[in-house]
């Protein structure tokens, strides 16, 4: 979920010992209120949804995703701009290699061309073994794992740099996969595995929604921490283990649902 908060927003909510029943019944009706059909015009999440091939979602959900940071407005344009960069066309721009006729420039924010022909010549990798990416997974075990969003990254990290003569890239995905949140990959799995057919497509199933884990970032720890949710300070993996596991008392089945609910109740805040 992407959030745009105000310094110190967060510090207007104080929960004082709500019993479990209340919280439960305000992350469902949050849940509920946020994860609308409304709700997809403004995130990212839009553009995956433009497409109807396998390929051409699991592209441009990891591509929207990379970029999901700040402004909702510019990511959104900014994501607009760069599928039409590939010719509404991911999939098959990635495995023609037209993203190496790319003009350098900037996408969006710290992110450049350059750090998108990095993430394509891996993926070009990938669908030319694979043909698609959750085959990928299905055959690197991902499921099996105990984090499978990070082992997830291990393995696009791996074909990235197999492609890229041995380099790696940070701005693509994180290197760091014992501390990072993973926030960003977190968030595109959910998109792909999550299929209550409102906002998330549920196009993949080789993980189950109960495997995901809570897409978070800054915003998403503090408002956690405000309900009584999560006591750990810092916004790392750790803390994103603890929280989904609260939140898997809830709703054991689908506890990223509750994404939604975090989100809304922050812009409350």
């Amino acid at each position: 979920m992407i959030g745009e908060s105000k310094p110190g927003a967060e510090k207007g909510l104080i929960v004082e010992q709500i019993s479990e029943r209340d919280l439960r019944d305000l992350l469902d009706s949050e849940a509920a209120r946020i994860n609308s059909e409304a709700f997809i015009a403004d995130d990212p999440v839009q553009f995956p949804r433009r497409f109807t091939s396998l390929q051409d979602i699991e592209i441009a959900s990891l591509l929207a995703s990379t970029i999901a940071w700040g402004n909702r407005k510019m990511i959104c344009r900014d994501a607009d701009r760069l599928l039409a960069m590939m010719d509404n066309q991911p999939a098959q721009f990635t495995l023609d290699g037209a993203f190496e006729e790319l003009p350098d420039g900037n996408i969006h924010r710290t992110f450049f061309v350059k750090n998108l022909r990095h993430y394509l010549r891996g993926l070009r990798l990938i669908y030319q073994k694979y043909g698609s990416l959750q085959e990928m997974a299905r055959r690197n075990g991902v499921a099996e794992a105990e984090a499978p969003a990070w082992r997830l990254v291990e393995v696009i990290n791996r074909y990235l740099s197999e492609a890229n003569d041995g380099l790696t890239d940070s701005r693509c995905l994180p290197l760091n996969l014992d501390t990072t949140a993973l926030k960003r990959v977190n968030m595109a799995l959910r998109w792909l595995v999550r299929r209550d057919g409102i906002v998330d497509m549920g196009v993949w199933d080789v993980i189950k929604p109960e495997q995901l884990r809570i897409p978070m970032d800054v915003h998403v720890g503090n408002v956690s921490r405000q309900l009584g949710l999560l006591t750990r300070k810092q916004t790392d993996r750790r803390a994103v283990e603890m929280l989904t596991e609260r939140l898997r008392q809830f709703r054991p089945d689908d506890p990223t649902l509750y994404d939604y609910a975090l989100f809304g109740i922050g812009m409350k805040l």
